[in-house]
Order: structure tokens, then C-alpha cells, then sequence
């Protein structure tokens, strides 16, 4: 499957977000795919789960939030600063229900690296300042600034939600937590819906990205590691047309 230039930016997104700062994601794709039907189907209310905790809407500012709640928002941005390097297994499903697999690399602050598995021959990364599209198919790359991303409050070497987003509802279980949230002054970039799972430990599960249009695309992990370092060069943009630096995981 080809992933348009317009859908680059929700396989992100969060992306970083792809935090799994939980070492033991030894789930199979299909099983998180399943878990996450049984658990939180597209478009559930919030009373999916008689034991989660919402508060009422503010449409300007997000929502007005008990302590504990922030108390659970703080958790998660805790959780995300605690990532320096991250790899892993990812599955897109696009609003069409089409999917897309790969290999995901990531490195704090700012880079990242999607690799789409065959037959597709596109690649997603960021360098730390813009975002390149390559497609090793038609030998092209197109750019964007990772600061048109909301993924980026997700990437600082700072993450602070509360500071840096609008909040617009925060969902806690026995067993999961899930946060919808925008960037601050920013009303084109689209929403996050991150779902981070507590047992055994807390660890991203997936996100889905809602666009200014309301078309959703979900990104489902699992596979995660956390190396000590990650090799730079993953995350350097290819000169199409010449051989690439191969990470070799």
C-alpha cells in the first residue's frame, strides 16, 4: 500500500509518542489490534468503562480537571520524558480501513524514523528540524516542518502537557489511560488520542490522529525496545538513488 503525502503526518503522531518506555511489549500485533476492539472501540463514549474518570468541557481552554486527573496527565508526560531512544513494530490503519506495516526508530529530542515494509517503499523521518516523505518508489522526497506537527510537544527534551497542550479529555481505568489532546494556538495540526496501557507496567499502546477534516488514522505498536543508543544515521535523510545506511535490526 502507498501512504499519500497527506497521510504522512498522522502515521507520526504521536509518534514519538510512540513511547514505550514499558520494556516488555512482547504482544503480537494481532493481539493489541484485538485488545484494542475489546477495549475502547472507535467512537466509544466515555462510559465504556464505568470505572473512567472524565470532567466537563471547556471548548476554549480543553476541560477543567480534577487532581487526580492531573495527577494522570502529569504520569503521562513523565512517562514520555523518560524516553531517549525507542524502536519497534508499528501497524497504520487509515480511515478506509486500509494498513500499512513497518519498523519504527526513535530518538529524543525531535528524530524519528518510520520504514514502511514491503511492497511499499516509503519512508517517514525526521531529522529534528523538518520532515522528509521519501518515496524509494518514484525517487522523491517531499518536506514539512516538524513544527506543523502536534506530534512535537511529544518529542521536546521537555514534555509537558499541561503547559504545552489543550486537554481535552483524560480517561483512566485499572488498566489503561487515554489522553485526547491539541497544541496549544494551534487549530490546524489536528487532535492526539493516546492510549497507554498499566499492566504490566505503563507503556503506549497506540494513537489516533484526527485531522481538521475528522478523518482518523490509528497506529497500533508493539515490539518496543528501549536501546542505550541508537545510531544517528538512522534518522539522516537518503540521497535516492544511492545506497542507504542500513541499521541492520
Amino acid at each position: 500500500m502507498k501512504v499519500g503525502q497527506n497521510n504522512f503526518r498522522y502515521v507520526l503522531v504521536g509518534l514519538a509518542a510512540t513511547a514505550a518506555l514499558g520494556l516488555h511489549s512482547s504482544m503480537a500485533l494481532a493481539d493489541t489490534s484485538q485488545a484494542a476492539k475489546a477495549k475502547v472501540p472507535a467512537g466509544a463514549p466515555t462510559a465504556w468503562n464505568p470505572k473512567v474518570q472524565s470532567a466537563p468541557k471547556d471548548p476554549v481552554s480543553g476541560r477543567t480537571f480534577d487532581d487526580q486527573q492531573i495527577a494522570t496527565i502529569k504520569k503521562v508526560g513523565a512517562y514520555f520524558n523518560k524516553i531517549s531512544n525507542l524502536k519497534g513494530v508499528f501497524v497504520q490503519t487509515t480511515s478506509d480501513n486500509k494498513r500499512a506495516r513497518g519498523k519504527f526508530y526513535l530518538k529524543r529530542p525531535g528524530r524519528f524514523r518510520f520504514d514502511y515494509a514491503s511492497p511499499s517503499k516509503l519512508r517517514v523521518l525526521s531529522d529534528g528540524t523538518f520532515v522528509a516523505v521519501e518515496d524509494h518508489d518514484l525517487n522523491t522526497v517531499d518536506n514539512h516542518p516538524l513544527k506543523d506537527l502536534p506530534i512535537r510537544i511529544l518529542l521536546r527534551s521537555n514534555v509537558d502537557i499541561l503547559r504545552d497542550a489543550n486537554v481535552l479529555d483524560v480517561q483512566e481505568s485499572d488498566d489503561l489511560i487515554i489522553l485526547s489532546l491539541v497544541v496549544k494556538g494551534d487549530s490546524t495540526s489536528g487532535q492526539i488520542k493516546v492510549f497507554l496501557t498499566k499492566l504490566p507496567e505503563l507503556q503506549l499502546k497506540e494513537w489516533v490522529i484526527t485531522d481538521a477534516q475528522g478523518i482518523e488514522t490509528r497506529v497500533e505498536v508493539a515490539k518496543l525496545e528501549i536501546p542505550e543508543q541508537l545510531d544517528a544515521r538512522l534518522f539522516r535523510r537518503s540521497q535516492l538513488g544511492y545506497p542507504e545506511f542500513q541499521s541492520g535490526n
